[in-house]
């Protein structure tokens, strides 16, 4: 009995840990975009079978991670499909173990709201948002981010 108590209260403290991917529609994104806020937010679109997005991810973690106590959410936006949801995407959240808040855009006419992200955003990903509602100040990019520049353009976005 013992045994059994121990398993379960090890299942649900290792369950607290695991990382949740929550399925949103376009209106949920926006209002996480548009929406008031103290903290600045940078929201990277990417997807499990982008080659790019995938290469970058570390530096998103090692940035949600060092500057966590200074008002940044990082909020990570998978573009993959919903039905892959279960066993691809967070097969690969855990094997990654990826801490940033995670969401699965469960829309198939991306046509119809990359250009309310951005006028200029062409669709293509990896791409990289940046809000900072405080001083009403965005900045877009339809890049890859390279080893360190994440940190350095975070860093020039905020002062």
């Amino acid at each position: 009995m013992r045994y059994i108590l121990v398993l379960t209260l090890l299942l649900c403290v290792y369950d607290t840990k695991a990382q949740t991917v929550k399925v949103i529609k376009y209106p949920e994104l926006l209002k996480m975009i548009e929406g008031e806020s103290s903290k600045i937010k940078v929201f990277n679109f990417w997807a499990t079978w982008c080659g790019p997005c995938v290469k970058e991810l570390p530096q998103f973690e090692s940035l949600n991670t060092k500057y966590s106590k200074q008002n940044i959410e990082v909020i990570l936006v998978s573009f993959d499909f919903v039905e892959e949801l279960n066993g691809k995407v967070k097969t690969f959240v855990e094997k990654k173990q990826l801490r940033s808040k995670i969401y699965l855009l469960d829309e198939t006419d991306y046509n119809a709201f990359i250009d309310l992200v951005d006028p200029g955003w062409s669709g293509a990903i990896p791409a990289t948002l940046m809000v900072d509602f405080r001083k009403k100040k965005r900045a877009f990019f339809e890049k890859e981010f390279k080893a360190e520049e994440l940190e350095k353009t975070y860093l020039d976005f905020i002062n």
